[in-house]
């Protein structure tokens, strides 16, 4: 794969320029240093790209961190042409969420909001002509793997979008008392609310120029996931139609006539249905899927790949199936002749393409770093932002020939002042012989003359499927920039080793995984010895705050802990949390149930739970939680702060206001990687 350097500088140069307009000139220091907590509101990223029909313009946006708040996105739009780049929207305070180039390439929709009205909105390509075509309403219902909420029609006259309509609970639900009858009547804390609001998405086509809407489905079900037939005559959406299906996370791909509001199945699965696409001419479906009988509304075990299916609903064709790693939704080309996703493979994540009818995986991107999203153009050129090692996600353009464009260099300013530590992979045997592979962050004042010793940071991934590896990740290098190494193990039941590796850890929680981190850590500590095997921390979040809990109780290893966001007691989070099929997946069965006639799956959840061993940590512990967390609610970090106390530690807890399963806001974000350092301090030093 060959990269054109003039190109890439031409391109850098320009994209300085668009750094100083988004954030304001600012002074070089001459004298380069490691980040800091105060950078992450100067950092940037591209979190989003989309080509234009005719190809000639690519609309892409720029995440910011800037202000007060959650992080914020602005888009910009790429002229091709002459390498311009011009903000699509300039200074109006206008959210925008999920834009869609119309097919005529004059007009961008998206569902936005702007003083208080929300729904669907366009603007012309040149930033001119905003308005609201049609005011919309959502749903706090959470809707995992859940995408495209608009689609315009083939004649760029009408946009066909989702809105909410009351369900059958919303009268009782708004009571007082409030009477409670749903399976699911939680939702995820975003925006402080507690209760789902009980609205159920449906869809609607709206005419763009009248915004005259019509409401095309109406049931109690929650359909979404939108995507208009080449020939008109269909919208294609995915739903969920079981009787109970709060109970169970099984959706199935529909497709609903726009003029009379008929619907078609064109799937009755017993696995998952995530995001359709429909070939270009028309004949074929590409979607995201599953081949098992039991999903999680919040993660699935088994690795998603690209499937397609005829028109008709048969012909169900499993075309990922040639690569053993987790897929991400599939795109077609223009021309129909490929499908384009992402792979996840030992800690990065490449971009691949298919032959339409199948056939071998031709790889199109693989530098080391994450491919975050794509968007395939004509003659096999495609535009996708990229984490390499050394930044956050920048615009990339692959050209027909294989010649990779930079297309934004917007840290470069920044970057210009700080240096970047090195990531460096290893692998290792863990305690089975098992092959595990872990990625070092080295200390940016390394002296690997052991003229000085460094702390280790062992910082454990979520999931527990997914991944790490050596992309950027600012914390980190933060870490790394006060002269902590940091090391990130890949542990079984992480995805990008293949289906066996992800599977080893079923009915397996704070098991071989546990071992795992330790032998990583372990191992580290031999092979790198200017770390300091007295001053070893360890933290993580979700997952990773769970495996941070269970191994202080189970080690005096570590010098000081800070768990964030996990669960200590399996028992109590299963019933607590919004969802409620998650361990379900992870042992094969509900906690009432029993393991083939064993003891019950509730007896091996509470005998793998942290809080059961909670007498044995001498660790000290800063336990970190959000307030509005319903996946996994504040009372884990309550009860084994308790619990912690009861032994006569002196554990912390720090609630963030607000905040739900991750730490959202800015200030909350500088807050959370400062007083982490002031523990590691506090307790390396002693």
């Amino acid at each position: 794969m060959t990269t054109s350097a003039d190109s890439r500088a031409h391109r850098g140069t320009l994209a300085v320029s668009l750094l100083l307009f988004l954030a304001g000139a600012g002074v070089v220091d001459l004298d380069a240093q490691g980040l800091t907590s105060a950078d992450l509101q100067r950092l940037v990223s591209v979190s989003s790209v989309e080509i234009s029909p005719c190809g000639e313009r690519i609309l892409y946006g720029v995440q910011h961190s800037d202000r007060q708040g959650s992080p914020y996105t602005r888009f910009w739009i790429l002229d091709r042409t002459d390498d311009s780049h011009r903000e699509l929207l300039g200074d109006r305070d206008v959210s925008i969420g999920n834009p869609r180039w119309s097919p005529d390439g004059h007009r961008i929709g998206f569902m936005g909001s702007e003083a208080g009205r929300r729904g669907v909105m366009v603007v012309g390509a040149d930033g001119s002509g905003l308005r609201l075509v049609v005011e919309a309403t959502g749903t706090n219902h959470p809707l995992p793997g859940s995408e495209q909420h608009i689609a315009w029609s083939p004649d760029s006259r009408r946009i066909a979008y989702l809105s909410s309509t009351p369900g059958p609970e919303t009268v009782e639900a708004e009571g007082d008392p409030i009477v409670i009858r749903r399976y699911n009547y939680k939702t995820t804390g975003a925006g402080g609310d507690y209760f789902t609001d009980n609205r159920r998405l449906q869809i609607y086509m709206v005419e763009v120029e009248t915004g005259r809407s019509t409401q095309l489905t109406d049931n109690h079900y929650q359909d979404h996931s939108l995507d208009w037939s080449p020939a008109g005559d269909e919208i294609l959406f995915i739903s969920n139609r079981e009787l109970k299906n709060d109970r169970n996370h099984n959706y199935d791909l529909f497709a609903v006539n726009v003029e009379g509001g008929t619907e078609r199945r064109l799937t009755a699965l017993e696995s998952m249905v995530y995001r359709a696409r429909w070939s270009p001419d028309g004949s074929r479906i590409a979607y995201h899927g599953t081949t098992r009988g039991l999903t999680s509304s919040e993660t699935t075990m088994e690795d998603t790949h690209v499937w397609t299916i005829d028109a008709d609903g048969s012909n169900r064709r499993h075309l990922g199936q040639v690569v053993d790693n987790r897929q991400s939704a599939p795109q077609w080309s223009p021309d129909g002749q490929h499908l384009y996703f992402t792979v996840q493979e030992r800690g990065n994540v490449g971009l691949y393409r298919l032959p339409g009818e199948g056939g071998e995986a031709e790889p199109m991107v693989t530098e080391l770093g994450r491919v975050t999203g794509f968007s395939p153009g004509a003659n096999g050129e495609v535009a996708y932002t990229f984490t390499g090692p050394s930044d956050q996600a920048q615009l990339f353009l692959r050209d027909s020939g294989g010649v990779i464009l930079q297309l934004t260099d917007l840290n470069s300013e920044l970057f210009a002042a700080r240096d970047i530590s090195e990531v460096e992979s290893f692998t290792f045997l863990s305690y089975d012989g098992l092959e595990v592979e872990a990625f070092l962050v080295k200390p940016l004042d390394l002296q690997e003359d052991q003229s000085r010793y460094h702390p280790l940071i062992v910082r454990i991934k979520g999931g527990p499927h997914g991944q790490r590896g050596a992309s950027f990740s600012l914390t980190p290098q933060i870490y790394a920039a006060h002269g902590y190494a940091v090391l990130k193990v890949n542990y079984r039941g992480s995805t990008g080793y293949g289906q066996a590796f992800a599977d080893a850890i079923f009915r397996d929680q704070n098991g071989g995984e546990a071992q795992d981190v330790l032998y990583g850590m372990r191992t580290a500590l031999a092979r790198y010895p200017w770390l300091d095997p007295d001053r070893v921390g360890v933290e993580g979040g979700s997952y990773g705050g769970q495996l941070s809990m269970w191994l202080v109780t189970q080690t005096d290893e570590f010098a000081a802990a800070i768990p964030r966001a996990g669960i200590s007691n399996l028992v109590s989070f299963n019933y607590l949390g919004y969802y409620h099929d998650y361990l379900a997946v992870e042992y094969g069965g509900f906690p009432h149930e029993r393991f083939s006639g064993q003891r019950h799956i509730m007896d091996e959840l509470w005998y793998r739970s942290p809080l059961r061993y909670v007498a044995q940590v001498s660790t000290p512990v800063m336990l970190v939680h959000g307030m509005n967390d319903f996946n996994v609610v504040k009372e884990e970090a309550e009860q084994f702060y308790i619990g912690l106390h009861d032994v006569g530690l002196d554990p912390v807890l720090v609630l963030y206001p607000r905040e739900g399963h991750g730490i959202r806001e800015v200030q909350h974000q500088i807050d959370l990687i400062d007083r982490s350092l002031a523990w590691y301090r506090e307790h390396f030093e002693r």
